[in-house]
């Protein structure tokens, strides 16, 4: 079939020598890089990894990685001529994804699993898998653009801002991005999905997945609960003051900055309370006004920095999302060893939560990012 993407990726080898090994979700992004890639001349192999319940999701859906997904991407080998292969990940996920959700979600936290997939199953493990198989290079159908040659590669965000996947990347190291490669990051999902029917795909109408792939339905509070059985254990509500305004069934059910749902009903006047905090050692949740939620800095652990220059010991200017949702804002980010740093914004975030990622950018090109660990109030105590 003819198309007209002509795809470079910098390597100094023919492209029928050059083997490039794809994560295929089974998904419309990892199939259309597939056979991008199988069209435009590369050996390529295609891996999906078994996640989880061992193939019995089959009938699930807005799942991935499991079931239909792993059914869809065989389909999708087959139609392009590509040899594929499914690898049972089930136990690393679980301890590098799944335990660390549940567990972070008892300490108070609420966690990014899509990152940390990423960073330990994906760009850890499986990149080593495609090097155990003599691949060159290891591609995905990320939203992100690499920038730059062979090595010393640069993150860039997608062209598509609607798209943008470069936040739950930016755990990806240098030397994982000189082997990474990222095919879609300069088209719009349109394009993508035109390249589906193009290349006539089984998965051309096939819907985005939504939700976690391990929670697809939603309700996160029962996977922890099925972990940890002893994870809900009830306690109070109280405002800043400690005063007791009600009970709840364990903090798992709350996330900083929500609003609804917290059983208090008999509020009254025009301030609503918000969760401002989260108290696992006490089981209390502590709420407040939404002007309490005001926070003028954060501390952020496991630094990931992708600058081209070390970061100055006096900090350097950049801007900094505090969700994958959230606008890049103005911040100073100043190390303190050992992997942590202080972000320090110009003007205060609302909501900040603990076990989420603090990302940084300089225009559209991703320097780094760590883990919040704690969230400084601007309210004066």
């Amino acid at each position: 079939m003819e198309t007209e993407l002509d795809l470079d990726m910098h390597i100094a080898k023919p492209r029928g020598e050059t083997r490039v090994v794809v994560a295929m979700s089974g998904g419309v992004d990892s199939s259309v890089t597939a056979a991008m890639l199988k069209a435009a001349g590369y050996d390529t192999v295609g891996i999906t990894l078994q996640l989880y319940d061992h193939g019995a999701a089959v009938e699930r859906k807005g799942a991935c990685c499991a079931g239909q997904d792993i059914l869809d991407a065989q389909r999708v080998a087959e139609r392009i001529g590509i040899p594929h292969y499914v690898l049972d990940y089930e136990s690393r996920f679980r301890d590098a994804v799944i335990d660390d959700f549940a567990e972070s979600y008892l300490r108070g936290e609420t966690p990014v699993p899509c990152i940390r997939c990423n960073q330990t199953v994906k760009f850890r493990d499986l990149l080593q898998t495609a090097r155990d198989l003599g691949a060159d290079a290891l591609a995905t159908g990320h939203y992100v653009r690499r920038v730059g040659g062979a090595t010393n590669a640069r993150l860039h965000a997608a062209v598509d801002d609607s798209r943008d996947q470069s936040y739950f990347l930016f755990a990806t190291t240098a030397e994982q991005l000189d082997f990474l490669r990222f095919p879609l990051g300069d088209l719009p999902k349109s394009e993508t999905r035109r390249l589906a029917e193009q290349f006539e795909l089984p998965v051309a109408a096939k819907p985005d997945s939504q939700d976690i792939c391990f929670v697809p339905n939603g309700d996160y509070r029962r996977v922890i609960e099925k972990l940890r059985p002893d994870a809900r254990v009830p306690g109070n509500i109280v405002d800043t003051s400690g005063k007791v305004l009600g009970r709840h069934d364990g903090i798992i059910g709350f996330t900083i900055g929500q609003r609804k749902g917290l059983g208090l009903g008999g509020e009254t006047g025009t301030d609503p309370n918000f969760v401002l905090r989260l108290d696992p050692a006490r089981a209390e949740v502590v709420v407040g006004p939404r002007a309490a939620l005001a926070c003028r800095s954060v501390t952020v652990n496991a630094l990931n920095w992708l600058g081209d220059a070390p970061l100055p010991a006096s900090g350097q200017a950049v801007m900094a999302k505090i969700r994958n949702t959230a606008p890049a804002v103005p911040c100073r980010l100043v190390p303190a060893g050992n992997g942590m740093a202080s972000v320090l914004f110009d003007a205060p975030e609302f909501g900040v939560s603990p076990g989420q990622a603090c990302v940084f950018y300089d225009a559209d090109r991703v320097l780094g990012g760590g883990w919040i660990v704690e969230a400084e109030s601007a309210v004066a105590a």
